[in-house]
């Protein structure tokens, strides 16, 4: 097995991977707020 150096695996993918979460998740989270505002504001 071979001996594991902290720090020395790249994560390019990995990071590129949250940022595209987070990105999503916060178009998600705006539209969401959008919606229960458009509900309040109209009555629905």
């Amino acid at each position: 097995m071979a001996e594991h150096k902290h720090g020395s695996m790249d994560i390019t993918d990995q990071e590129k991977t949250f940022e595209g979460f987070v990105r999503v998740s916060t178009w998600v989270a705006g539209i969401s707020i959008g919606a229960v505002v458009f509900l309040a504001i109209f009555n629905s």
